[in-house]
């Protein structure tokens, strides 16, 4: 039986996983896919303390895992499919047996939240996109649409101006959300016009995007726009499936917390954009992951 099982290798995760690592808790990491989470789908990342120039997703997550990793941490590629909770102890369902642990730290993050409008399924690799790192380059001199206000719908926009010829900035407001220093960048960028108070109604295309319909939220009026492709940055949704009808969530479905990262199953910790909170940055994640590590090593000490 482990000590500590770690669901999801994103920041939180990572950190947590140093964190346990370094208590010299029995602990494994249990991730689906690659260490890194959606950070390793960000092209540039100029806002975490201790790069002053920046750094590329990928980098800095291969740190963060090569950091936890000289610490012990053992990582698994493993999808965890059910979670069963029981006193004392936690059965993990895996697509490679079953695993038993005293205490779990949930730390699945979250996925781009979809338009759900007509067209946007059809679409979704023919043209609708929700990774512009990973797309943009199919998009030299053509003219693309982003969807959202966000910091990530700008700062995807901008880093879309190295390849697109046009950047349609798609806001259902009069006004942007995002930092104002991302606003300034955008609003200096001859490539991105901003289209305000407007809706994405539907995508057009059958092959590929041929362009989206829009209705502005003010005037009733609706128009086409014509583009090559729909990158969409609304939010995230929280990847609750395991915990859905397991643990309290709250009305978007995150998990609900305490300060110290507890869920309402004992023994059970959340950490990073999973967890319900406030803002979800790569500098939370961590500090949610390191939290979690730290009440689950007490909750740990005293159980025996």
């Amino acid at each position: 039986m482990e000590d500590l099982i770690i669901i999801g290798a994103g920041p939180a995760g990572l950190t947590a996983g140093l964190y346990a690592a370094r208590a010299r808790l029995k602990t494994l990491m249990l991730e689906k896919l690659s260490p890194g989470g959606q950070v390793l789908m960000t092209d540039w990342v100029e806002n975490y303390p201790g790069f002053p120039d920046g750094a590329s997703g990928f980098e800095l997550m291969d740190k963060m895992r090569r950091q936890a990793e000289k610490f012990g941490l053992d990582i698994k590629s493993q999808e965890v499919s059910r979670l069963d909770v029981l006193p004392e102890k936690q059965i993990i369902v895996t697509d490679n047996g079953n695993l038993e642990s005293r205490a779990i730290i949930l730390a699945c993050g979250a996925t781009p939240q979809r338009l759900g409008i007509e067209g946007e399924s059809l679409l979704t690799g023919k043209g609708v996109s929700y990774c512009a790192t990973c797309d943009g380059p199919f998009y030299r001199e053509q003219e693309v649409a982003v969807i959202g206000g966000g910091d990530t719908a700008l700062e995807e926009a901008l880093f879309l101006t190295k390849f697109a010829s046009k950047i349609y900035l798609v806001h259902r407001r009069d006004k942007l959300r995002a930092t104002k220093l991302l606003q300034e960048r955008a609003w200096s960028e001859e490539k991105i016009e901003i289209i305000w108070d407007s809706i994405p109604k539907r995508i057009v295309g059958e092959a590929g995007v041929e362009g989206i319909d829009l209705k502005n939220v003010k005037t009733g009026e609706e128009s086409r726009l014509s583009v090559q492709g729909v990158f969409v940055f609304i939010g995230y949704r929280p990847n609750n499936e395991l915990v859905k009808n397991l643990l309290e969530l709250d009305e978007r479905g995150f998990v609900v917390t305490n300060k110290y990262m507890e869920t309402s199953e004992v023994g059970v910790f959340a950490a990073g954009d999973v967890r319900s909170k406030l803002l979800r940055q790569i500098t939370t994640a961590v500090g949610d992951g390191a939290t979690a590590a730290f009440a689950a090593e007490k909750y740990l000490e005293n159980l025996k």
